[in-house]
């Protein structure tokens, strides 16, 4: 199989597995919500163990400069802590002035296309620089994105969306990815000297997703019985991840 195909067979992959969430939460929402803080601990572990085990790594073999590889980390967390910020200053702003239509629904999906659109470009960069990479990748973002797709559904649903349009919007919305994966693919030949730096920022990404939103998460749904189960799961995604990235090498 060619590289374009194992990228766009490993991001419909990505998409399918992250959209199981939601349809469980369609027709199973009990189960589904009560899994998403485990699968939040578990999706955080795997997130961390990516970066960690294998993206930072993989950057820092091919770049002379471990500074740089440090400083786009850190230009991959601010930019997605912008980005968040963005979304959310535009929620908040129609919630205050516009109370009574809420007309978040269409950002909450744009928020999503986005976000799945950095989703598919990192899986590309990844694959171009070693299918190991990707495969392990494609694994990190099917995890967090589960978790993350209960929570855009039950929102939907809650603002009165029927449960056909939440999976119809949410399919065409993982359609982003594709584009973000096809369009790293036609420009990734081109930017070869900067791979390490886009491995770097998508690090800055899966640090900044689990620190920030999914870790969180897990500190304020966690109950004291679920506090050890969770924390098991945190480690355990961190230490599959470790041990993939030794077989696949």
């Amino acid at each position: 199989m060619s590289t374009l195909g194992y990228i766009l067979f490993f991001t419909f992959l990505g998409s399918l597995v992250s959209l199981l969430g939601g349809v469980a939460l369609l027709y199973k929402k009990d189960i589904a919500i009560r899994l998403s803080g485990l699968l939040s601990a578990f999706a955080a572990g795997t997130l961390l163990g990516t970066a960690f085990f294998d993206l930072l790594p993989e950057a820092l073999r091919n770049e002379a400069d471990p500074a740089s590889i440090l400083t786009w980390t850190l230009v991959g967390i601010l930019s997605f802590f912008l980005l968040e910020r963005f979304i959310s200053w535009f929620h908040h702003h129609h919630e205050h002035f516009e109370e009574s239509t809420k007309p978040v629904g269409p950002l909450i999906i744009l928020g999503d296309s986005i976000h799945n659109f950095i989703d598919g470009a990192a899986i590309a960069v990844t694959f171009l620089i070693n299918p190991s990479l990707g495969m392990i990748t494609t694994l990190a973002i099917g995890a967090h994105e589960i978790p993350q797709e209960i929570g855009d559904f039950g929102l939907l649903l809650k603002m009165g969306y029927s449960r056909k349009k939440v999976f119809w919007y949410n399919i065409l919305s993982a359609g982003a990815a594709f584009i973000g994966a096809i369009l790293a693919y036609l420009i990734g030949p081109s930017i070869i000297s900067s791979l390490p730096a886009l491995l770097a920022i998508t690090a800055g990404f899966f640090i900044y997703i689990a620190s920030s939103d999914l870790i969180p998460e897990i500190h304020s749904w966690g109950t004291k019985k679920l506090a050890i189960t969770e924390s098991f799961l945190l480690i355990f995604g961190v230490t599959i991840i470790g041990i993939l990235v030794h077989v696949l090498e």
